[in-house]
């Protein structure tokens, strides 16, 4: 099957990166973040979620999140929280910082991004009041990646709260993202930001496989689904033309299994029926059009597969809680 459903997916989520903070450690510290549904609306504007990720380049700590889970990280590392935790990174296990991130807009509205900012023991300090040092027990380049979660996202839910990518030989990118990340951001050329975002955006891409590739052979969840032979295809089919009158019988047969396997195979890994799943991508590939395009209700409708507009816009309220016309007005005027 040649479709690529992993791209697939991150296309219609509309998955968008930033680098906004460069962080250097010294002494005893800690910086602690809040969830991302209270940083959505100061860091990036129109999205739904915002996963915040850490990458060492230099020096080691620690992150995790109060209560749950953490790690220890060195240079190279990279370290993702997917869910939108509240978490620290600090310089040894189990510190707290204070959250407060009152001070960003300001700071944005300032343009002083990427920002620099320095813990030295219990102080935080920031521009212009001090500049990374190179003598720093740690260095650390902070970035944000937003993406959509409604209508739906099967990517978030097969994710861990936590995700540890280690530096390594087999898989230098990650190491060299981090050394570019720093160079660019301290560089501030023209078409820096622009740059950041992208290479944000290829190493999420990255995590994920590299997370993919190394699940147990009894996982549940999207992305084991993705790797079945039976069920992968079946993923593919149904996004590579989401608007075909699909049954379960047609694809099992395409696939190879019957009726009744499939759907017991596809509920057991993805976790909803093949047809609940048709249905919640086409709201998602609908909704994506409505924030890209101009195309009419009535012309989404029929490209996701909908003989006409009204029961399209019945089937969008259900699912997002307002008519299609209605929604892409709200979300035209928060992107603003």
């Amino acid at each position: 099957m040649s479709h690529d459903t992993l791209s697939d997916v991150l296309r219609g989520v509309r998955l968008r990166g930033a680098v906004f903070f460069n962080i250097s450690g010294n002494s005893d510290w800690a910086a602690e973040a809040p969830s991302a549904k209270e940083l959505v609306p100061m860091l990036m504007r129109g999205v739904d979620h915002v996963i915040e990720y850490h990458a060492i380049a230099q020096g080691s700590c620690w992150a995790g999140i109060p209560g749950g889970p953490s790690v220890q990280l060195f240079a190279g590392d990279v370290v993702m929280f997917p869910h939108g935790d509240a978490h620290v990174v600090s310089s040894a296990p189990g510190m707290r910082g204070d959250g407060d991130f009152s001070w960003f807009p300001g700071v944005e509205a300032a343009g002083q991004l990427p920002l620099r900012v320095a813990y030295n023991g219990s102080n935080v300090l920031l521009p212009p009041a001090t500049q990374q040092s190179e003598d720093a027990d740690v260095n650390i380049v902070c970035g944000f990646l937003g993406l959509d979660l409604q209508p739906f996202n099967p990517l978030i839910d097969a994710l861990p709260r936590l995700l540890h990518l280690r530096a390594s030989e087999d898989d230098a990118w990650i190491a060299k993202f981090t050394q570019q990340a720093v160079a660019e951001s301290h560089a501030q050329r023209p078409g820096g930001e622009a740059m950041l975002a992208r290479m944000s955006e290829m190493m999420f891409v990255n995590a994920v496989r590299r997370y993919a590739d190394h699940l147990p052979a009894q996982s549940a969840g999207w992305l084991a689904g993705l790797r079945d032979r039976f069920v992968g295809r079946v993923l593919a089919l149904m996004h590579e033309q989401p608007s075909r009158e699909w049954t379960v019988d047609e694809l099992g047969r395409l696939v190879g299994l019957s009726r009744s396997a499939l759907h017991d195979r596809f509920v057991q890994l993805v976790g909803v029926a093949p047809m609940q799943y048709l249905a919640q991508w086409r709201m998602q590939a609908a909704a994506r059009m409505l924030l890209e395009t101009r195309a009419t209700v009535a012309a989404v409708a029929l490209d996701v597969g909908y003989d006409s507009e009204a029961a399209f816009a019945r089937a969008f309220k259900r699912v997002v809680g307002k008519p299609p016309g209605a929604w892409r007005r709200e979300r035209d005027g928060a992107a603003q």
